[in-house]
């Protein structure tokens, strides 16, 4: 069983007992956390569609960890005109491991 998830303005397929990064969640390593907007849910052949969200779907996970992703370094220069930019960016992630689903 598998289901289509939405958090953080991002949609991630998961399956129960996977690890998954997400954007930041505030919650405490340890917790648990439903997870209620479900776009869509499949077993086998049979799968439903919410229009957009399912009603009455919730997925548990538990907080694994809270981090910060490796740094990007972004770098910006015009030639000839003695202009450099150096700027860096580390995302924050709240690891989760999917639990059970409640249809």
């Amino acid at each position: 069983m598998y289901a289509v998830i939405k958090t953080g303005g991002k949609q991630y397929r998961v399956t129960a007992g996977e690890k998954i990064k997400v954007e930041q969640i505030p919650a405490d390593v340890g917790t648990e956390i439903s997870l209620d907007q479900v776009l869509m849910v499949g077993a086998g052949d049979t799968v439903k569609i919410g229009t957009p969200m399912l009603s009455g779907v919730t997925i548990t996970a538990k907080v694994i960890s809270q981090g910060r992703h490796p740094k990007i370094n972004i770098f910006k220069m015009r030639r000839r005109k003695h202009y450099q930019k150096h700027q860096g960016h580390r995302q924050n992630y709240t690891e989760l491991e999917i639990g059970a689903f409640s249809i």
